[in-house]
């Protein structure tokens, strides 16, 4: 693989399944469709937990979070670890971060050469309440402002995220402008927008691409048409959801949905239009994938926060020198392989540290030579009883609760997962488990991730003060306070 430029591009929110290239008969994604057009889109690419800040961790280190730790929204990346940045760095790499990261703090060594308008943890806290978790004590949240944020602010109008995003999208054009012919050794360029995150507030040209009236209703969102789970039950609880009736809300939410995910391509079309003009995608690659999924709807959930296949699978593409155009990889993709993937790219290498990563370079598939794999994630965060786990091997899925039935789905014959198949291919769920418990212990893992929670809520005052703190409905962006980032702007 000769050695290249990178403009990483990553989002946030975007459901694996939602772009024109990945076969949705709805969504308008030129961009994305252009890319994965002359370059590489892989159809079973994963999250390694479907939640923002565990997610970008394991981008960074490489390492799922029961390797290092970092297991929600409070528990996040801290610069204790080596990630692919430091190590392109520590080899004359310039590496330079543009946008949100929701690591710890930009005060820790987060590996980059630069960060560029950077957002971390709120307050450096980030969402310490939900750290009551680990006594088994979090609080529901019983105000309905989770079930608001979709129901009430999927409308026409602006919000700080998107302004937010616009300024990553100028400081990217500058930044290219500035070093992209400095010379030296290849540089990561890692652009990492907010959208497509809620609120689906979206300006009215946004809006009108996507006529409510004609948008699809998400599967499984009725009762009676999915298969029902405790810790589902326990979600739904945990986030204030209510029963599905209002067909036309879910209708607007997917318009509101739809047209952020339009205007976040038309962003990453901004920088790559620059990128164009100043003659750099010769030997300039380009790289697209996003934190998690987003369910809006389906199996009578909003966002993430499970193992579902709307929650856990992402877009990733490649383009670019030495990529091969119009393939489409079938062979099953983590973002633990991005470390591995990316220093090779540029010309780097792991050093003996780096010997015990679980991911692989995806290189050898993209040229075409693919290999069969198993799938895995996991996740240990808000609004969970307990520790859940999938293994993914060809089409049969397990998702592994602690303490509580596991599921079992079939994906080429349920891609919505609506037949849970445990009772009746207990030898299938039993070999599928077998294989997960190759990969960690998960009652081990629960109990460890719990003992951080509780841990770190004792750093923070105690269970007792933590219940005394507020949700956080969602981050708001740099230099903008919760009460304006939760404030319903002005129509535009």
């Amino acid at each position: 693989m000769q050695p290249a430029n990178l403009i990483l591009f990553q989002s946030d929110n975007h459901n694996g399944h939602l772009a024109g290239c990945y076969g949705h008969p709805y969504v308008k994604t030129p961009v994305m469709d252009r890319i994965a057009a002359r370059g590489v889109r892989f159809t079973n690419a994963y999250c390694t937990s479907p939640l923002c800040c565990p997610s970008r961790s394991s981008l960074a280190t490489g390492r799922y979070p029961h390797q290092t730790g970092y297991w929600d929204n409070a528990l996040t990346y801290d610069g204790r670890i080596p990630t692919w940045h430091h190590r392109l760095r520590e080899q004359g790499h310039n590496v330079t971060a543009i946008g949100k990261l929701h690591y710890r703090s930009s005060e820790d060594d987060n590996g980059f050469s630069e960060e560029i308008i950077p957002m971390h943890l709120h307050e450096g806290k980030g969402a310490i309440k939900n750290l009551l978790r680990g006594y088994d004590n979090e609080p529901p949240k019983d105000d309905g402002s989770f079930w608001k944020l979709y129901i009430e602010r999927s409308t026409v109008g602006t919000t700080h995220y998107q302004d937010y995003d616009r300024n990553i999208t100028a400081k990217a054009i500058d930044w290219l402008k500035k070093h992209a012919r400095n010379g030296g050794k290849p540089w990561v360029l890692y652009v990492s927008f907010i959208s497509a995150h809620p609120p689906f507030t979206v300006p009215q040209r946004y809006w009108d691409l996507y006529p409510e009236n004609d948008m699809p209703l998400p599967p499984a969102f009725r009762l009676g048409e999915r298969p029902e789970h405790p810790a589902m039950e326990h979600l739904r609880t945990m986030d204030g959801m209510r029963v599905m009736t209002d067909e036309a809300a879910l209708r607007r939410i997917a318009t509101g949905y739809f047209g952020l995910i339009t205007f976040l391509d038309e962003q990453i079309g901004a920088v790559m239009k620059a990128a164009e003009e100043l003659g750099l995608l010769g030997d300039t690659r380009i790289a697209y994938t996003s934190d998690h999924g987003e369910l809006f709807g389906a199996q009578g959930i909003f966002g993430k926060k499970n193992l579902y296949e709307g929650a856990i699978k992402v877009p990733l593409l490649f383009a670019g020198p030495g990529v091969p155009q119009g393939r489409a990889v079938k062979q099953f993709a983590s973002h633990v392989d991005l470390f591995p993937t990316l220093l090779a790219g540029a010309g780097a290498h792991v050093n003996a540290a780096d010997h015990d990563l679980p991911g692989i370079d995806l290189w050898p598939a993209i040229a075409g030579r693919e290999q069969q794999r198993t799938a895995f994630a996991e996740y240990h965060a808000q609004a969970s009883k307990a520790g859940a786990f999938v293994l993914r091997d060809g089409a049969k899925k397990l998702i592994y609760h602690v303490g509580m039935p596991a599921q079992l789905f079939d994906l080429d014959n349920d891609p919505d997962e609506t037949r849970d198949l445990a009772a009746t291919e207990p030898g299938t769920v039993q070999s599928l488990e077998k294989k997960l418990r190759a990969v960690c212990d998960p009652e081990a893992v629960d109990a460890r991730a719990k003992a951080d929670q509780r841990r770190a809520a004792d750093a923070w005052g105690g269970a007792a003060k933590l219940l005394g703190e507020s949700q956080i409905l969602f981050t708001p962006p740099p230099g903008v306070s919760k009460e304006e980032a939760w404030a319903i702007p002005g129509k535009n």
